[in-house]
Parts: structure tokens; C-alpha cells; sequence
């Protein structure tokens, strides 16, 4: 069976592999009840992307944390599912060094993953504009819920979620290092991914060929194959299956645990 070769593949390349990175996508989570943002039904066949730029929150602050408590409330009690733990055995095994994630949910971190590089930042917290407190998000949405909208720090400050709002640049030291761990893997695990919001996106292609192009063109110009293997684990084809060495599709919760286990036994 065709689906089980590929299993049996990717385990080995992990298995020998000598330092294996995962990047992850919001896809890693909807089995934890976690809505993505581009899928079927995904955040933007209901909302306006418009809604969550970073323009869009400074002049109505008040509407982005009424949009915030209907889609995010409670995100705190979401629980990890079984790709997450997969990973986090992986880490524990000493096959994975590093997750590198799109997600703003932290359910790697709960799953147990100890070095988790989070791209998007964490919605578990929210930070004045002005003096740069942090606050835990249940106190602040227990405000918003209480009338105080929008919810200001002690200083008078507005607070804004630790999440990279559209118009904004990546926090410098993720995408640092995240570019770091790229550069070092020889191999990458790409989970539940569009791989269409860059710079992430840049990411894998980074890992592979180990440099910037200068056009995503190159990829199909037939420069060289790179050195690094990706393996792919997603619910359809994406941008990055073309140059992806394997290919799982399924979900990621069913995928990643067995292939977890064949990497295991494959140690022992």
C-alpha cells in the first residue's frame, strides 16, 4: 500500500536524520477545535481579514475585541491533540530539535514541546501599546466581557494581543532564529501548512536549498533538487508539494502518531 511506504520512508529519513525541524500551520490544530484561517471553513469565509490589520485595530479598537471575544474566547482551554504530542515525543526521542509555528494557540508548548519558536506570537496574553505591561488574556477577556471595551492597561494604555496583526513585521528574534534553524536541518517536517503566508512560508524552501532566491520562480526553474528533505504532512497538495521529498496526506492527528511510533521502534 502506497500510503504505507510513504509511512515507512518518512520514519527512516527521521529516524537518520541528524537534526529534524517542524514548521506548523494552523491545520495542526483544528483537531483541537482550533478553526483555521484559509480552509473550507476556515476564519475568512466569515470574517474580513481587513478586520484584523493592525490599522483596522488602532482606529476601532472596540470592534476588534468584540470580533476577539466571539472567535477567540476561552482559546486558553484548548487542549493538544495528537499530532501535538507526536511532536513532542519526537522531541523527547531526540529526533526533533526544534518546532517552528504559524499558531498563536501555545498548544505545542502544553503538549510538552520544551523549544517552540512561535512566529505569529501567543494570543495568551495581551500588551499595552503604551508602557508594554503584559496581561494574562483571561483577565482581559473577563473585562471585555464586564463592559470594558476597549480594555486599557493601569497606565491608560491600550492593550493589543501578542499577535502579529497583517501589517505588521514578525517579531525579529522569532524569525531570527527560526531563519537560524532553517539554515541548520537537514530536515523539515512541514505540518498542517497553506504555505502561502510568507515570509513563513519562505521558510522550507529556505531549508532546502539552503539560500534566498531571488523569485519564487526559481523553485520550478530546475536549479537543483537541495539537500535538505521535506516531508509534508497535510489534508490536501499545497504550494510546497512540488519540491516536498514525501508527501502524507491525511490528518495530522492520525499521520504524525504512527509516524512517531515507527521512528521509535526504529531507535530502539
Amino acid at each position: 500500500m502506497e500510503a504505507e511506504r510513504l509511512l515507512e520512508e518518512a520514519a527512516r529519513r527521521i529516524a537518520t536524520s541528524k537534526y529534524c525541524v517542524a514548521l506548523t500551520g494552523a491545520g495542526i490544530s483544528t483537531e483541537s477545535g482550533i478553526p483555521d484561517f484559509r480552509g473550507p471553513k476556515g476564519l475568512w469565509r466569515k470574517y474580513d481579514p481587513e478586520d484584523f490589520t493592525l490599522q483596522s485595530f488602532l482606529s476601532n479598537p472596540a470592534k476588534y475585541w468584540r470580533l476577539h471575544f466571539e472567535i477567540f474566547a476561552g482559546l486558553d482551554r484548548a487542549k493538544p491533540n495528537p499530532a501535538h504530542f507526536a511532536l513532542a515525543e519526537l522531541e523527547r526521542l531526540g529526533k526533533l530539535k526544534c518546532v517552528i509555528t504559524q499558531n498563536v494557540d501555545g498548544l505545542h508548548q502544553k503538549a510538552g514541546s520544551r523549544h517552540v519558536v512561535e512566529l505569529h506570537g501567543n494570543l495568551g496574553k495581551a500588551r499595552c501599546l503604551s508602557c508594554g505591561r503584559e496581561y494574562p488574556m483571561g483577565e482581559v477577556e473577563g473585562r471585555v466581557a464586564g463592559g470594558e471595551n476597549p480594555p486599557k492597561c493601569s497606565c491608560g494604555g491600550l492593550l493589543k494581543p501578542t499577535v502579529v496583526f497583517f501589517e505588521e513585521p514578525l517579531p525579529f528574534e522569532a524569525f531570527r532564529k527560526a531563519e537560524e534553524e532553517a539554515l541548520k536541518c537537514d530536515l523539515m517536517l512541514v505540518v498542517g501548512t497553506s504555505a502561502v503566508v510568507y515570509p513563513a512560508a519562505e521558510l522550507p524552501y529556505l531549508a532546502k536549498f539552503k539560500f534566498r532566491p531571488p523569485s519564487p520562480l526559481w523553485f520550478s526553474s530546475g536549479l537543483g533538487e537541495g539537500k535538505t528533505a521535506i516531508i509534508e504532512v497535510n489534508m490536501e497538495a499545497t504550494p510546497l508539494t512540488g519540491i516536498a521529498d514525501l508527501s502524507l496526506f491525511g490528518k495530522a492527528g492520525k499521520i504524525l502518531p504512527r509516524l512517531v511510533e515507527r521512528v521509535r521502534s526504529m531507535l530502539e
